[in-house]
């Protein structure tokens, strides 16, 4: 199981838009994905009543989890994806980064939030798995024009924190009609979104060490094929924890296997749906036998 975090400390820098698109990317290649939501707004979570009220089978369930306690995880998920509050500092964290084996950080071009995201880096430099490499950090810049100087004092900016800037994300309306149905990018016809698609390119090659398939998942729930060796077995549901107990943290393992691509299928509604195009050859995950600090 692998585990990714969206961190940053100013609210409104797009934390919740990059943790549902990860989990919509998880999901379409066959993964069970838990979306835990730290954040007390809870966006991700009224996110997903729409994604269900839209009729989106794949598989993503909300995980009750907080900053301050973290229960175990649902079971039979393959991922995790983490959208954390505004203001995450401290043993909160701490405690975040002690779980997860990469962190996103998105930015805007201002001086604000430059400033607030290097304060969080130089925090989160302190922390043993990430000085380790144990939890890759990567930043991307949000609601940013291509066309104009900003790319470049970001990317300066990036330079200058001596963090990898994995990609830029333009404005666009398409993430708004998305959210509004409980949809990301990846859940409608690629030709309606073709060119904000180009931009996560760069993003979903990074996240490749954290994507599999896992040996017995073969298909979404939605019916949208993957080609995968094996089907996950219907007996083994995907179950949310109701209570947040005590943190636990077994050993960890992956099963070495790798994401192809599959060719777009069609839904009952006759609408073409995409597979999970640029997550090919996706590479093997280390076997994590125990965490440590």
């Amino acid at each position: 199981m692998s585990v990714i975090a969206v961190v940053n400390r100013k609210g409104g820098s797009g934390k919740s838009t990059l943790a549902t698109h990860f989990a919509a990317v998880f999901a379409n290649v066959g993964s069970a994905v838990a979306l835990g939501d730290i954040d007390r707004q809870q966006s991700t979570r009224a996110w997903l009543r729409h994604r269900k009220a839209s009729g989106e089978q794949t598989r993503i369930v909300g995980w009750n989890v907080d900053a301050k306690t973290f229960v175990r995880t649902p079971v039979g998920i393959d991922h995790v994806v983490m959208d954390t509050p505004g203001g995450l500092t401290g043993l909160d964290l701490a405690r975040v980064v002690m779980y997860a084996d990469a962190i996103v950080m998105p930015i805007s071009n201002s001086l604000f939030d430059r400033t607030s995201a290097a304060d969080c880096l130089a925090e989160l430099r302190t922390m043993p798995r990430v000085l380790s490499g144990r939890c890759r950090v990567a930043v991307v810049g949000m609601r940013i024009d291509p066309r104009t100087e900003a790319v470049e004092r970001v990317r300066a900016w990036a330079t200058e924190q001596k963090v990898p800037l994995i990609t830029v994300l333009p404005q666009s309306h398409a993430y708004v009609r998305c959210a509004e149905q409980g949809l990301t990018l990846f859940d409608v016809p690629q030709a309606d979104v073709a060119e904000e698609l180009t931009h996560w390119r760069p993003l979903l090659q990074w996240l490749r060490p954290l994507l599999q398939v896992p040996a017995n998942a073969g298909s979404a729930s939605s019916g949208r094929p993957v080609d995968a060796p094996a089907a996950r077995d219907a007996a083994t549901p995907v179950v949310e924890q109701p209570k947040p107990e005590t943190l636990s943290r077994g050993p960890r393992s992956a099963t070495p296997g790798a994401a192809v691509d599959a060719p777009p299928a069609a839904t009952p509604g006759g609408v073409t749906r995409p597979a999970a195009a640029g997550l090919r050859d996706a590479l093997p995950l280390p076997r994590f036998l125990q965490r440590k600090p």
